[in-house]
């Protein structure tokens, strides 16, 4: 059953304030986030970010509302699909987004469900019976009866990431007790000031930043000295060039002045 009039009414009222009040905002993936998990993350979040969910036909609508008054949110709109929320925050970016990624759930592998990360089987007795072997042989899982029990002679990938999980693997991995899966909110876009930019972004360290910065530099003031042409980065390269060939004149002639002079 869909929003009704009211609700819509409410909700683009909400996003237009949380829009006006923040600068910054997580878009992030809800997949497989269960109801009481979203409520721990907006906990931890309190004071710090607002977590706002919505449909995406009704989120569009909202954010096409106020693209007359600011048209710099346009750049969510390509963000707005698949299973998705904001976060608003005003803090640290890299600190909020230590929030929303740490809450965790394990989960079991459940047929048809798409797999996060490779997920291997550990060589060791199961304390299985006999009689569950077929389990093992259907995955070419290679095992022995030890004591009465089966037994996994090596380790042994049975899904891999980016893959479904099959019917066999999910029942194998429920009764070895092993919950492959974790889950919890992922960012994958940041929205700040104007500027969209994906999560990785935060991890580049201020000292690379910097390195990169210099670089730049360094380039530009090569340039402009092959080029002669003065720019702020490379005047100072020009000064200090001129006078070396003004003193090496100095110093192959007789003529002097007194800064020659000192350095002779």
């Amino acid at each position: 059953m869909g929003a009704t009039r009211a609700q819509k009414e409410v909700y683009f009222v909400k996003l237009k304030e949380l829009l006006a009040k923040y600068p910054s905002i997580f878009i992030v993936n809800v997949d497989n986030v269960g109801s009481n998990q979203m409520h721990q993350i907006r906990t931890a979040l309190r004071g710090k970010g607002v977590v706002l969910m919505g449909k995406n036909t009704m989120v569009r609508r909202a954010l096409r509302t106020v693209l007359s008054e600011s048209p710099q949110f346009e750049r969510l709109l390509p963000h707005v699909k698949g299973n998705i929320g904001f976060v608003f925050t005003s803090g640290d970016l890299k600190e909020v987004r230590e929030i929303i990624v740490a809450n965790k759930v394990k989960a079991p592998a459940r047929p048809g469900a798409l797999a996060p990360v490779d997920v291997t089987v550990p060589a060791g007795n199961t304390g299985m019976e006999p009689g569950k072997t077929s389990f093992f042989q259907a995955l070419q899982i290679p095992t022995k009866i030890a004591r009465g029990t089966i037994e996994i002679i090596s380790d042994i990938k049975v899904v891999h990431a980016g893959t479904r999980v099959g019917p066999s693997e999910a029942t194998l991995l429920n009764m070895l007790n092993i919950s492959p899966f974790t889950y919890g909110m992922t960012v994958s876009m940041i929205y700040d000031n104007g500027t969209t930019f994906p999560s990785h972004v935060l991890d580049i360290d201020e000292s690379e930043l910097i390195g990169r910065f210099m670089t730049g530099i360094k380039t530009i003031a090569c340039i402009s000295l092959a080029l002669s042409y003065p720019t702020i980065v490379s005047v100072t390269h020009s000064l200090v060039n001129a006078y070396k060939n003004v003193l090496a004149i100095a110093i192959a002639t007789e003529y002097s002045f007194p800064a020659a002079d000192k350095e002779i």
